[in-house]
């Protein structure tokens, strides 16, 4: 894209090369004219952003700075901004206003950036696509004909469209993370507890976080990704453990429940044959990994139930009882420290983000979709397994891109890194990226 990252639209800014205002209006013209049929930027708020930007400017004058210094970004539908609607999206919360930013939202403000509007989600944000009663459709970036992820499938298009270079949005269950993979950015899965969920919530509810949810940035750039995690986080995160390309590196092109299209295998191999010639060292296997189809189960139960609160129950279905929640979080914390041991003799792990690219667009519901991997049929959700690598241990992963498959689609993969070294994932991300899809 020829359009500014996030940091050289604040330094150009910080330069007095152009201004807030000037940089809001370049954004919002990007989306009039780009998001037509890719239906990303649902909700917009463009007189508010211009009154934001104009009031920055006069702030900058007065010697203001700051780390997204009049970045023009959106943000997933599903944080609450005051003012405006959240759906998650139902139609029966198409009316609700929230009265209070999200807690991220007050940080990125306060960072400098200046909000434009609010990106779609599927209902719940519970799909790899995004559609909704509410909203309508999303298409992919690439190919308008492929989903664009979900559910911050709307953040993703409309970075990779160039309407933005930030966006933030929630991972549970890969959202974050397949989206960015489905269009071709980076995205950020940010280690469980380390970024605030406040006014992340279904409309009218403020609870406790969730499990296994998390909230974080998606770019364009590495560097943005960085720098926006470290704005919304709660404490400062440790430097990357190794900045070079002399990685130590676990390389997964496979899961025991889950099928792989050749072309995501090929591109790894590929990564990985240039890592080495960097001089990283790459495993291909390991005994210090987890049991793999019990990692899934666990994690499988444990998304279940985070998903289906405070929604009524379907019929047949029981309740879990205390000691089997309990039970859960015990292995969830085995689970945990296996991983933790693994990356004492690894930096990283590679792995798919989805065993496919972006796929056409399906209304099957969720339990009964299947779908095409090379000429064989599989069972949809089998692939979240991939995402709860990373997720059921509370890890950090960055989704990016390394290749492009025979359709012409982004292929991503997903750098895991241990525990709270969230730096570490998104260093690993652009060293991969610079050594594959950079070099494109």
């Amino acid at each position: 894209m020829a359009e500014r990252t996030a940091l050289g639209t604040a330094a150009a800014i910080r330069a007095g090369e152009t201004s807030a205002l000037l940089e809001a209006e370049a954004a919002i013209a990007r989306i009039e004219a780009r998001d037509g049929q890719l239906n990303a930027v649902v909700v917009r708020d463009f007189d508010r952003a211009r009154h934001a930007a104009a009031e920055l400017d006069q702030r900058i004058r007065n010697g203001f700075d700051a780390p997204l210094l009049g970045v023009p970004m959106t943000i997933k539908e599903s944080f609450n901004v005051a003012g405006l609607p959240t759906t998650f999206g139902f139609e029966e919360h198409r009316d609700f206003i929230a009265a209070e930013d999200a807690v991220a939202v007050k940080r990125l403000k306060a960072a400098g950036a200046i909000l434009l509007g609010k990106t779609n989600v599927p209902p719940a944000l519970s799909d790899l696509q995004s559609n909704n009663p509410v909203y309508g459709r999303t298409r992919n970036a690439i190919n308008p004909d492929r989903s664009a992820g979900g559910s911050s499938g709307g953040s993703a298009v409309a970075l990779a469209a160039g309407m933005v270079p930030l966006e933030f949005g929630s991972d549970i269950g890969g959202s974050i993370r397949a989206p960015a993979a489905f269009n071709g950015v980076y995205g950020h899965k940010p280690t469980w507890g380390v970024l605030p969920t406040d006014g992340h919530c279904l409309p009218g509810t403020d609870g406790a976080r969730s499990v296994l949810s998390v909230i974080g940035p998606l770019a364009r750039d590495a560097d943005d990704l960085e720098t926006a995690l470290g704005v919304v986080a709660d404490h400062p995160l440790a430097p990357a453990r190794q900045h070079g390309p002399a990685w130590r590196i676990l390389m997964l092109t496979d899961h025991p429940l889950a099928k792989v299209q050749r072309a995501i295998v090929s591109a790894m191999e590929t990564l990985a044959n240039v890592l080495e010639k960097a001089g990283a060292v790459v495993d291909r296997s390991s005994d210090l990994l987890p049991d793999l189809p019990r990692q899934h189960a666990g994690y499988w139960q444990m998304l279940n139930i985070a998903m289906t609160r405070r929604q009524p129950a379907r019929e047949g279905q029981q309740e879990p009882t205390l000691d089997a929640w309990l039970h859960l979080h015990d292995e969830q914390a085995r689970i945990q420290r296996q991983w933790r041991r693994l990356f004492e003799q690894y930096d990283l792990v590679i792995a798919p983000v989805m065993g496919m690219t972006a796929f056409p667009h399906d209304d099957t519901p969720l339990a009964e979709r299947r779908l095409d991997v090379d000429g064989e049929d599989t069972q949809f959700f089998h692939q979240f397994a991939f995402a709860g690598l990373a997720t059921f241990p509370m890890l950090p992963a960055t989704s990016v891109r390394i290749g492009t498959d025979a359709d012409g689609m982004p292929i991503g993969v997903q750098i895991i890194a241990d525990l709270y070294a969230d730096r570490t994932a998104i260093a690993g991300a652009r060293t991969a990226h610079d050594l594959t899809w950079g070099q494109a």
